[in-house]
Parts: C-alpha cells; sequence; structure tokens
C-alpha cells in the first residue's frame, strides 16, 4: 500500500472543469482526500490562512497573493513572474512543488497519480468562481440567508443562546455571582471528561489493527509525520531514537521517550489530526495507536489489534525513568514557606543552551529554507 497522500492532488484536479480530464474527476474522492490537507490549509466558508494559505477562489488566482500569509520569496517571484494556479500549473505543483517553485516552503513531497490529482483539483474548484464561470458559463449565486422565524402573534420569541439573565450581576468581589451561563448538563460534561489514566481507566469500548491504523496514518497522518514516522521538516518524529536519551539531542519519540501508551492514545483522540481533531472514532484510534506502536517496533505482528481489554498489557521502553513528582516533600513545600534566595551562586546569568539547539523553537520562520507544510 502507498504509505504516501497521494490522494491529495487527486482533489485538486477538479480546480479546472471546463478541461475533459477534470470532467471524469470525483468531487466526493477529492473532499475525502482533502482530509490530508487540513493540516495546513482550510478552504470554504470562513476559511483562514493556516501553516499554508486558504484555498479559497484558488482557480485563476496569481501565485503568492493571498492577503495575510507569509510567502516565501521564491513563491511571490513565481506570482510576480506570471505563474497563476490554473489546472495545468496546479498538477505541476502538486506532484513536485520544489520542482516547479525552487525554494518553496511547501513540504509535501507530491502526489504521482493523476487521477489522485484531478480529484483534489475538482473538489477544489467547486470554491472558486473563477473554475465554475468556465463550467456553467456565470458566477454561482449565492443562496440568501435565512431570516429568522417570526413568532406567533401574542408570543414572546425564544431567547437566543447568548442572551444574559435579567438579574443583574453582583459587583466583583469574594463570591461574586454574574449570574451568566448555566451549568453544564452531563452530556457536556462527558464529552470533555475523557482523559484515560495509565491503567487504561477511562478507555471507550473499542478496537483496531495495526493494517487498519496503516491506511488511517497514510490518509491522515503521514503528510506531517512521514510515511515511517520519520517526520517531514519541522513536524514531530513519531518513530526510532531508542538508545539516544544520554545523547546530546536525544530523539524523542512513542518508541524512544514517551512513558504511557495512554499518552499516546488520549493526545491522538484530542487533537489528531491537525486541523481536524476529534474527528476520529474511537476504533480509528485504536488502529492509530496500534500503527504507532508497530513502527515503533512495539509490536511486530501486522494483524495485531489493540483494544481496552489488552491496552493495559502493552509497556512503553522508557516507563521506568519517569518518576513520581515528589516536589511536595521539599522543606520549602512542605513547610510553606518561600524558597531560599540567599547566598545564591554569583556572577550574571548565563544562557547555556537556546530552544532552537533543543529543536523546540524554529529558526529562521520567515526564511526561504524554513520548512513548513501545505500549498505556498
Amino acid at each position: 500500500m502507498s504509505r504516501f497522500p497521494e490522494l491529495l492532488l487527486g482533489g485538486i484536479a477538479a480546480l479546472l472543469l471546463a478541461s475533459s480530464s477534470v470532467s471524469a474527476a470525483d468531487v466526493a474522492a477529492g473532499e475525502k482526500a482533502f482530509g490530508r490537507c487540513k493540516a495546513c490549509h482550510a478552504v470554504g466558508e470562513g476559511a483562514s490562512n493556516r501553516v499554508g494559505p486558504h484555498l479559497n477562489e484558488l482557480i485563476g488566482r496569481e501565485a503568492g497573493t493571498v492577503d495575510g500569509y507569509s510567502y516565501s520569496a521564491a513563491m511571490t517571484q513565481a506570482g510576480e513572474g506570471g505563474l497563476v494556479w490554473d489546472e495545468a500549473s496546479l498538477k505541476d505543483f502538486l506532484a513536485n512543488p520544489k520542482g516547479l517553485v525552487k525554494g518553496t516552503k511547501m513540504a509535501f513531497a507530491g502526489l504521482k497519480k493523476d487521477q489522485d490529482l484531478e480529484n483534489v483539483i475538482a473538489y477544489l474548484a467547486t470554491f472558486s468562481a473563477e473554475a465554475e464561470k468556465k463550467a456553467d458559463g456565470e458566477p454561482k449565486q449565492e443562496e440568501p440567508e435565512k431570516k429568522a422565524e417570526a413568532a406567533p402573534a401574542g408570543q414572546a420569541p425564544e431567547p437566543t443562546a447568548t442572551a444574559s439573565a435579567a438579574s443583574p450581576a453582583q459587583e466583583p468581589g469574594a463570591g461574586a455571582h454574574f449570574k451568566l451561563g448555566r451549568e453544564a448538563t452531563e452530556a457536556e460534561v462527558a464529552a470533555w471528561d475523557i482523559d484515560v489514566r495509565p491503567d487504561g481507566l477511562g478507555l471507550p469500548e473499542g478496537r483496531g489493527t495495526v493494517a487498519q491504523g496503516q491506511e488511517l496514518y497514510d490518509e491522515n497522518c503521514a503528510s506531517c509525520h512521514g510515511d515511517f514516522g520519520e517526520a517531514i521538516g519541522r513536524w514531530p518524529v513519531l518513530a526510532g531514537g531508542q538508545g539516544t536519551l544520554t545523547d546530546e539531542r536525544p530523539e524523542k519519540t512513542v518508541g524512544s521517550y514517551w512513558p504511557y501508551l495512554s499518552t499516546v492514545y488520549d493526545y491522538v483522540r484530542r487533537a489528531m489530526p491537525f486541523g481536524n481533531a476529534r474527528s476520529l472514532s474511537d476504533d480509528d484510534v485504536y488502529a492509530l495507536t496500534a500503527y504507532i506502536l508497530y513502527l515503533n517496533d512495539v509490536v511486530d505482528d501486522e494483524d495485531f489489534e489493540l483494544s481496552k481489554d489488552n491496552f493495559a498489557s502493552i509497556k512503553l521502553s522508557n516507563e521506568d525513568n519517569f518518576i513520581d513528582d515528589d516536589r511536595d516533600s521539599e522543606p520549602h513545600y512542605a513547610r510553606d514557606i518561600e524558597p531560599c534566595m540567599t547566598d545564591c551562586i554569583p556572577g550574571k546569568a548565563e544562557i547555556k543552551m537556546h530552544a532552537a539547539v533543543l529543536d523546540v523553537t524554529p529558526e529562521n520562520a520567515g526564511d526561504d529554507d524554513a520548512p513548513a507544510g501545505g500549498i505556498d
């Protein structure tokens, strides 16, 4: 199975509906494939710039011209030199971004299948008035906003969710009650109360195999984290690094550093895929977690199935090197006194290491060679 988000380019092919190749494109397939692009790009109503610029009105747009987005100098110069996004230029760029625009910040390696390109372009074309003019002969008319329904005669209109309570708020101070909002319902609390303990407490019912996780990873994760968890640009590395924790620059991955599998599950469930968080089912998260274990050689069977039943039996290699936080036993905590600030080391404070050296702060964020993602 291909390990790279090949369908990404497929949806973009639909951007030019006038050509015969685009007419055969599958917009629905392009929309599904665009899920991989959401980590860097937004499209549709209310879309804004993310890691990459928004993709509304892409067809017919001069390269490097979205307001408020910081382009690489290479992309800006390409636009000034006459590069305009149409089917041909998008296909070339999405197949080999750095081949068309050398110096682009887009870290995506490119798609190779024409059908994938056509599908994604077809999907993006539905958000481009220029493409619709070519297809229909006239721009698409926006639907008028729906008016609020009038309340029956003699009946007061329903209050809005943002309406404040009738009684006035108390003055700020100890015990003040501003009479705003309401108590959360049990269902609302349950939706946020999803933390998982290392012993598995809090895990939902579900299951997923390594093979299922590989499919999900290719579709949702590989564009940022690499085909094998090696990462692209400055996105986090997920696999490898075993034995490097004592090095000057250790490789901190799930396999080399993370203490508990529950942390992996909980993080994927809450925050991934980037830009489309909470879109995965519980079974999807089990499958992705199983595949991350496979990438880190914690399991070696593609048919391995992770579930609530066997979850707590999986141990990560660095678990024993994490210890309980015992700071409460230190004197200035135990006695609730201020820490000692006398007899300190003399001399001016010195910088021992910069965050960029630790690889937690990107360097030259605005430079041409600073890795980033998405269509530049």
